[in-house]
């Protein structure tokens, strides 16, 4: 008796559908970014100051940065997995 229970139960597990997770993601960066600029402006001599091979301008190095971390918007990541789905959209 107890066979068939372990048997019954097993066949119904195998018979629903696997759920499949879905993850959807909107993260506003760009607004952020713009926000700490001004940190990044007011810390660059600082940061100059402490590297033992001084590059020629440390706001070129921070302006550099800032524009490939606001070349980001407009960024979409789509994984679709068996058993999951993730989608992280970047502002």
């Amino acid at each position: 008796m107890l066979a068939a229970i372990v048997h019954t139960s097993a066949q119904a597990r195998e018979a629903r559908p696997p759920r499949s997770v879905r993850l959807r993601l909107w993260l506003p960066l760009t607004p952020l970014f713009l926000l700490l600029a001004p940190l990044a402006l007011l810390f660059a001599p600082i940061v100059w100051l402490g590297l033992p091979q001084r590059p020629r301008n440390p706001y070129t190095a921070a302006l550099a940065i800032g524009r490939v971390l606001l070349s980001l918007g407009g960024t979409i990541v789509d994984v679709e997995a068996p058993a999951a789905r993730v989608f992280i959209r970047i502002f």
